[in-house]
């Protein structure tokens, strides 16, 4: 009798599921190798180079033979650098044995969500959300407990509905994800929302796993409140942040995590068994973008908020579309459920794949943002420059005009 494939797949894998920027990147690709105008709002990167600053360094320390291992925790100069960052934007009080730098803000998002999900736990996720987070809770046997966000139309946007979230807590949640600014909304959560849901967790015993990966992304004057911000941060926070938005680092693969120290060696033994290290000559090439100059960073923010403004204008003229000037991140979001009824288009996915085909302009369903609150949305990316921007709205404009009529 004849024995399993030798290639047989944990059944887990199959319930795992990749990241559909990436999906409608390759398509857009495709498309674009056969002659087809793409205008793409899909990707969540920057579309400016690394500032040269951080090149260099980088440079530095190449020329100089820095290729080598480095500590598990990340090198010291680098840790002592993002602990400044945070205590002095922040006034809070990390220390450098309470961080952990990692290959990316997904690595760092894997190792604490690793650290703590047991199999039958559940993790709260306000949705639509980051893909990643419910990817990880399933990869570890939790199950993702989705809590849509409160949608209040262009005026207001969207907000955490802690009422939902709270009657979503049962005996056996263990976590809740805040990515804050938010992805895929351009959400920022108020410092009265962030408190609630800290003292929520604080109250029920949960941990808060905070992805605030957009932190420096906040547009409108508007104030952003971190959750270490709070006294007692260390009792159930797991902090996520890292370089790739920031200082326009996405290739670079770096991120970092922030725990209490008692938690550090087991996530240090995850790291040692996952990647060893982050990557010798990039540490030193983020020491750079932390310890500045930070005037490409300001430069790039105030160029996406002029860059979100125009957007914002020309896609409110777009029949069908209730646009909200989002505040964070460099997303929006509108809701397009009026278009998608004009156009007999049967959901989101269906219009956003009709526009890349038909139109050639990439944006993403907001069914790729699990689970199913963001149907009826579509995700725009604003890293992208002033004409694109005019001449991908102005095809979508025509893509709505001409489905409508047909």
């Amino acid at each position: 009798m004849a024995g399993k494939p030798t290639l047989d797949l944990n059944p887990v894998v199959y319930d795992i599921t990749g990241e559909s920027a990436f999906t409608y990147l390759a398509r857009a690709k495709a498309l674009a190798e056969q002659g087809m105008d793409i205008v793409s709002f899909g990707i969540g990167q920057p579309d400016l180079p690394t500032p040269k600053h951080i090149r260099e360094a980088a440079k530095r320390a190449l020329d100089e033979g820095f290729t080598g291992y480095t500590e598990a925790a990340g090198i010291r100069p680098l840790r002592e650098a993002i602990a400044d960052y945070l205590n002095t934007r922040y006034e809070t009080d990390v220390k450098v044995d309470e961080i952990v730098v990692a290959t990316g803000a997904k690595t760092a998002i894997f190792m604490g969500m690793a650290a703590f999900i047991r199999p039958g736990d559940e993790v709260i996720i306000p949705e639509p959300s980051y893909p990643l987070y419910a990817q990880v809770t399933k990869l570890f046997g939790g199950r993702p407990v989705y809590v849509p966000l409160s949608w209040h139309g262009g005026q207001e946007g969207f907000m955490l509905d802690l009422e939902l979230i709270e009657a979503n807590i049962t005996e056996k949640t263990r976590m809740i994800v805040l990515n804050n600014p938010h992805n895929p909304t351009g959400a920022v959560f108020t410092s009265g929302e962030v408190e609630e849901l800290l003292s929520l967790a604080r109250n029920k015993g949960l941990v808060i796993l905070a992805d605030e990966v957009y932190d420096n992304f906040v547009y409108d004057g508007i104030s952003f409140h971190s959750v270490l911000s709070a006294s007692d941060w260390r009792d159930y926070v797991v902090y996520i942040n890292g370089f790739s938005k920031t200082f326009a680092m996405t290739g670079w693969r770096l991120g970092y995590i922030v725990v209490r120290s008692e938690i550090i060696d087991r996530i240090l033994d995850l790291a040692t068994n996952i990647y060893s290290c982050a990557t010798s000559f990039a540490q030193k090439a983020a020491i750079e973008g932390l310890r500045g100059p930070w005037e490409p960073v300001k430069e790039m923010v105030s160029l996406f908020e002029k860059r979100r403004d125009l957007l914002y204008e020309l896609l409110s003229e777009v029949p069908g579309f209730d646009v909200w000037r989002s505040p964070g991140a460099f997303y929006m979001f509108p809701n397009v459920e009026e278009a998608i009824e004009a156009t007999k288009m049967k959901n989101s996915k269906e219009l956003a794949d009709t526009l890349l085909e038909r139109y050639g302009v990439v944006v993403l369903p907001g069914t790729a943002f699990p689970d199913k609150a963001g149907e009826g949305f579509l995700r725009f990316s604003f890293s992208v420059d002033f004409a694109d921007i005019r001449k991908g709205v102005a095809r979508i404009k025509k893509a709505i005009e001409e489905l409508s009529r047909a």
